[in-house]
């Protein structure tokens, strides 16, 4: 991809967002993703952005990948938080070697599947929230999970717990109530409500031994996971930028210079070979990022007057969705972090 020439990805995003996603952002926001946008997304393949090209991916690197998130966000916050949760098992999956890579990595890749994830939980180690152990030919998970997002429109779901013996067990089930696994209701949020987020009761929930994706030490997985954690999400980019839109260019100009600063030391991080070095700089500039987002959102609110007070407003609903990323995907590290930026601590 040159500057001249985008990625495909990149120019079928543009046109997902375009043409259906930022039309519909405002209705979506209040009645929830529908069926269509999923099945859109899946015709688009940007499911398989990640994925190796022998399994129906694209094997994009990961600047595409970054700019395709930051134009669904910036578009329609709500699909892409239930779409992005699909990179993860599809990454998990091009890592492994177990059988169900074989199974599903191919269907996952093409968009014929969609996947949550159900694994955050697992941060909160040692205590545990849903307990995994052997049971005849496979495992039983037992707890809740706090938070699972696209419930009802994903097919598949990609489920951790911790073992007896201290070890983190992902394993792919079907994305519906059966036997062992209950649902609550849609939770009513501040932002998001749309991405159909639910808890879920596990009471004996069994999986066969071919369900398994990863399984390892908690201290081997962990650092794993936390170096996911310290970059700053592509989003917070394109809810910025979108922000950055709806003010004039004059009021707008300074902000995007700033913002472009921001978001060029954030890519560098993301991109530097050793993912668990700079870690106050990563975290320091996650934290500038979130502040650029704060002042590009709070911006397009003051500059819309009082009709930013309307639910079907733009600017009222990207200032929503900003704290809502504040949060999303957050750890107890960069928590602190944050709030030491803010002078908190």
């Amino acid at each position: 991809m040159t500057a001249t020439t985008p990625h495909p990805l990149v120019d079928r995003a543009h046109r997902l967002a375009t043409d259906l996603l930022a039309p519909e952002a405002e209705r979506v926001d209040q009645e929830g993703v529908p069926m269509s946008h999923i099945e859109a997304v899946k015709r688009s393949g940007l499911l398989g952005a990640a994925a190796p090209v022998e399994y129906g991916g694209s094997g994009a690197p990961p600047d595409v990948l970054r700019r395709t998130a930051e134009i669904l966000a910036g578009a329609c916050c709500s699909t892409w938080f239930v779409q992005t949760q699909h990179h993860t098992p599809v990454r998990i999956l091009v890592r492994g070697a177990l059988p169900v890579r074989e199974r599903l990595l191919g269907r996952l890749s093409r968009g014929e599947l969609l996947s949550g994830v159900a694994y955050a939980h697992v941060r909160s180690y040692p205590h545990v929230r849903v307990r995994v152990r052997r049971e005849g030919g496979g495992w039983r998970f037992d707890g809740t999970v706090p938070w699972y997002t696209g419930w009802g429109l994903n097919d598949v779901m990609l489920l951790a717990g911790v073992t007896e013996a201290g070890e983190v067990l992902l394993a792919f089930a079907e994305a519906r109530e059966q036997p062992g696994l209950r649902a609550s209701e849609p939770m009513r949020l501040a932002a998001l409500t749309a991405a159909r987020t639910v808890s879920l009761e596990l009471s004996g929930l069994w999986l066969p031994e071919e369900a398994v994706a990863l399984r390892m030490p908690y201290e081997q997985w962990a650092p794993v996971d936390r170096a996911k954690t310290l970059n700053t999400n592509p989003a917070v980019f394109g809810v910025a930028q979108a922000a950055l839109s709806l003010l004039d260019p004059e009021t707008a100009a300074p902000l995007a210079a700033r913002l472009a600063d921001v978001r060029r030391r954030a890519y560098a991080l993301a991109d530097h070979p050793a993912p668990l070095e700079r870690v106050a700089e990563r975290l320091a500039v996650r934290a500038e990022a979130y502040e650029m987002l704060r002042t590009a959102t709070t911006a397009a609110v003051v500059a819309g007057g009082g009709r930013s007070m309307t639910l079907a407003n733009r600017a009222q609903r990207l200032a929503r969705e900003a704290l809502f990323l504040l949060v999303q995907g957050q750890t107890m590290e960069n928590r602190t972090a944050h709030l030491r930026a803010l002078g908190c601590a």
